[in-house]
């Protein structure tokens, strides 16, 4: 299993939300090629980042971060918020960007990831974030009638390789993951599941993995110590 260290990023500083609330935001470092080459130190080998300025604003908005952090780090960047468009998707695979989320557009533009899978294959993954089993979009202030697993099958039906799974409820929260979800959506679907929200500490870990799934997305439990992500990558070599 892979551990995604998370770097989300809000006027262009590292931040995070509780539960998706934007005004929540709390700063947690300074600099994000800095934070990246800490989590580089300690084993990583994948980064997880997001634009959430691009979430609400629906466009790219922080992108030469991004594209520093995978410029001068080495790591490879799996990226999510504000990717709307082909153009979107162009840009970043031309930036050395290594996976491209796309998350509103999968509900609200399946036509869209259907054509980015053609082009660029794997690079593209979806994000599915859900209250309470149902799906949320547009920086997740936007609720849908549409189950998780009815859209995880949706994508896989389009080519979808990876989807991270993320329960809105347990983001930020140092609460949990939501295993039985977790579980559901990785037996519905035949995709690579990345785990996202609530991930605490390493018996977290061990039960994802446990889980068999592919990856856990791993931000306030690292920046606030309840995790050593040292202790994360090993575990799950």
């Amino acid at each position: 299993m892979i551990i995604f260290p998370a770097i989300d990023i809000i006027d262009g500083k590292p931040v995070r939300l509780y539960k998706g609330d934007f005004s929540t935001a709390k700063q947690v470092a300074q600099d994000a090629v800095e934070t990246a080459y800490r989590f580089k130190k300690a084993g990583a080998q994948w980064i997880h980042m997001v634009d959430l300025d691009g979430s609400v604003q629906k466009k790219r908005v922080n992108s030469k971060i991004f594209i520093s952090v995978a410029a001068e780090t080495g790591l490879k960047v799996e990226l999510g918020g504000g990717i709307r468009t082909m153009d979107d998707i162009s840009f970043y695979a031309e930036n050395r960007i290594s996976r491209i989320i796309l998350g509103s557009a999968a509900l609200k533009n399946p036509s869209l990831v259907k054509e980015a899978v053609r082009e660029f294959g794997d690079l593209i993954a979806v994000g599915i974030d859900a209250r309470d089993g149902y799906a949320a979009a547009e920086g997740w202030t936007e609720s849908t009638d549409i189950y998780f697993t009815d859209l995880a099958k949706q994508m896989e039906q389009a080519g979808v390789e990876t989807i991270i799974y993320t329960d809105i409820s347990r983001d930020g929260t140092l609460s949990g993951p939501n295993i039985k979800q977790l579980a559901e959506i990785n037996g519905a679907v035949s995709c690579n599941v990345t785990a996202s929200g609530g991930i605490t500490d390493i018996g977290d870990i061990l039960a994802l993995r446990k889980e068999n799934l592919y990856g856990a997305i791993c931000g306030k439990s690292i920046y606030d110590g309840t995790l050593e992500l040292r202790d994360a990558i090993e575990v799950c070599k």
